[in-house]
């Protein structure tokens, strides 16, 4: 049977969700070529106009209600349009459980749940409607928390999220939509030790600043859990201690980290978990592009931590 990928974006009214979908979910490289099924549960202020329905090849069913969406008009869309895959923009004033409850076809396999905050009212919600806001936030793989102002505090939003969905990717945008990059304020551990203590949750943050900003670790001491890797043609005194990463969504999911030096050689079950105590270190590799490199100081087997994967952000 074919699988049917199916994507959720969730959030308020004016959010983002139809921006999120036209501007980045649907530019993914993991898009199947062939028709879309686009489920909208609200209207905002942007809208899908034909010219981009017939450019992606989507075909649009608008629901005003809750009670519309049941296991029989999920099984009456995917016959009548036999979609590749399936978007549901959500109304965010609907509890994101009951959709996620309902019992899909057979085919459908929901691929990621992905919500939009805006950032000039997210303060607000915090204080008066913290529950409704958290309840769609804690199933999101990815939360895009945009029109972000000047100034905002964005250490404190990201704490605030965290602490309800630990393991989400959180993309903080400005009001002209362009991303800003995490400042050192916003990083969950202290890179002014000399140790910098990796939580197994923030691998996913460590891995990408530091290659952003590998001035902020240079020579210092990272200690973080991984498995190991040894690619093909590696040297056996070097090794990949790496996790699984998921960027967006369950189809671009797959290793990554940085090479590890050591003065002996070192052995290892791949399927197993380690403590790595390393040194960051940044130089030439390869054909000589510079990148981080660690020096392995000690390696000890650790437990399997919660999740198997971590996110970006």
């Amino acid at each position: 049977m074919r699988v049917i990928p199916v994507f959720v974006v969730t959030g308020f009214l004016d959010s983002g969700k139809t921006t999120l979908v036209q501007e980045t979910l649907m530019e993914q490289e993991w898009i199947e070529p062939g028709r879309t099924l686009l489920i909208c549960c609200e209207e905002g202020e942007i809208s899908y106009t034909e010219e981009y329905l017939q450019e992606k090849d989507m075909v649009l069913e608008q629901v005003t209600e809750m009670e519309t969406l049941t296991p029989a008009y999920f099984k009456e869309l995917t016959k009548k349009y036999r979609p590749v895959q399936v978007v549901i923009e959500y109304n965010g004033m609907w509890k994101l459980s009951d959709l996620l409850s309902i019992q899909y076809p057979r085919s459908w396999e929901l691929q990621g749940v992905y919500s939009t905050v805006n950032g000039l009212t997210l303060d607000m919600y915090l204080k008066n409607m913290r529950n409704m806001l958290m309840e769609q936030l804690t199933e999101s793989e990815l939360i895009v928390i945009n029109r972000c102002a000047p100034g905002v505090d964005r250490s404190g939003f990201r704490r605030a999220l965290k602490v309800q969905n630990p393991m989400a990717q959180l993309i903080f945008e400005d009001t002209e939509g362009k991303i800003i990059q995490p400042s050192q304020e916003d990083l969950p551990y202290d890179v002014e030790k000399d140790v910098i203590e990796v939580a197994d949750e923030d691998f996913g943050i460590w891995y990408v600043d530091a290659y952003d900003h590998p001035d902020r670790y240079l020579n210092k001491e990272i200690l973080f859990k991984a498995q190991i890797f040894r690619p093909k043609g590696m040297e056996d005194h070097m090794f990949v201690p790496v996790r699984k990463i998921m960027t967006c969504c369950a189809a671009d999911m797959r290793f990554y980290g940085y090479p590890c030096k050591s003065a002996e050689k070192i052995e290892g079950d791949r399927k197993k978990y380690y403590m790595v105590r390393a040194r960051f270190a940044y130089e030439p590799v390869g054909f000589g592009n510079d990148q981080p490199v660690l020096y392995l100081k000690e390696l000890r087997e650790a437990g399997k931590p919660a999740e198997d994967v971590v996110y970006l952000g």
